[in-house]
């Protein structure tokens, strides 16, 4: 709980702690500290009959039994080698843990989300970045880690039950949703899951594009809480964090009116004394359609369309 109160008060500051580890070579990458459960020595894993050629194995780890995908070879790059000297970072995105095998953990830096910004313009739409920031004049990549799991775990469809049974169930002229996510395989999952609804949706890659376009529409003269049914945010994203994003909309006079919901993979109770502390009316943990559309639905049916 220490832990949870300390990372609590970075809420507001658009903070992030990242945990820094390397793969093959001297390139250092990233992860949110928030994701990661434990970082433990590459256990002795156990091959299994038709696994996914990303994952190495499976391990026996505190009364459960994870699989253990080799984040080298899931981004494109080759296997690690030396599984004696490798570790483990076992992290929970999504409701659901598993390991990442890494060559080397290095340590924990604190930054700010401003400092870390969007891949660069020309890499293409096959990287496995969301982000890149420098840690002492060293470039740091932050992998996509739901576009690695989207392609080593089956993904359940984004399109809801209802929608699936009875097409779309919003009518003409309901209100658009505003989608902010930085992460491309994440954001048309939630796309195609609010447009089978049959609502019109506008999204954007980051909070401080999703601030900027806000504030650009009240300026104006939109009524913007009129005008959208509701936001449906990421927390982690670069320039800005959906904690801070939240923050700015309840400052801003003209947008404290609209409904917002913190969709993350983050998990663990810190998250619930965060989005309270930010003012945000909704969380939800990715991704589970049926349930994102049951939130939707339920808030179109609180504000009629």
């Amino acid at each position: 709980m220490d832990s949870v109160d300390q990372r609590t008060r970075l809420v507001g500051q658009n903070r992030l702690e990242l945990l820094l580890f390397r793969l093959n070579g001297r390139q250092l990458y990233g992860i949110n500290v928030f994701k990661v459960k434990e970082v433990l020595q590459c256990p002795r894993l156990t091959a299994i009959p038709r696994l996914n050629p990303m994952v190495r194995g499976v391990a026996h780890i505190r009364g459960g039994t994870l699989p253990i995908i080799d984040l080298g070879r899931a981004t494109g790059g080759r296997a690690l080698e030396d599984l004696s000297s490798a570790f483990v970072i076992i992290t929970e995105y999504n409701n659901r843990v598993q390991g990442f095998l890494v060559r080397a953990v290095e340590r924990i830096v604190n930054l700010n989300w401003s400092d870390v910004h969007p891949p660069p313009r020309g890499t293409g739409r096959d990287h496995y970045l969301t982000a890149v920031t420098r840690v002492e004049e060293q470039m740091v990549e932050i992998v996509d880690v739901e576009k690695v799991l989207a392609e080593v775990i089956a993904v359940v469809d984004p399109v809801p039950q209802r929608a699936r049974e009875g097409g779309p169930v919003a009518g003409p002229g309901s209100r658009r949703i505003l989608i902010v996510d930085d992460s491309s395989v994440a954001r048309r999952q939630i796309i195609r899951c609010v447009e089978a609804l049959g609502i019109e949706v506008h999204a954007l890659n980051d909070g401080r594009q999703a601030l900027d376009w806000l504030q650009a529409q009240a300026d104006q003269g939109v009524d913007v809480p009129g005008e959208l049914l509701m936001m449906i945010s990421d927390i982690e994203m670069p320039e800005m964090d959906g904690y801070t994003l939240t923050a700015e909309v309840r400052n801003d006079p003209r947008l404290k009116g609209l409904h917002v919901m913190l969709h993350t993979s983050l998990s663990g109770v810190f998250n619930q004394a965060m989005v309270r502390k930010v003012g945000a009316d909704d969380f939800l943990a990715k991704f589970s359609p049926d349930e994102l559309a049951e939130r939707v639905l339920a808030r179109m049916q609180g504000v009629g369309t």
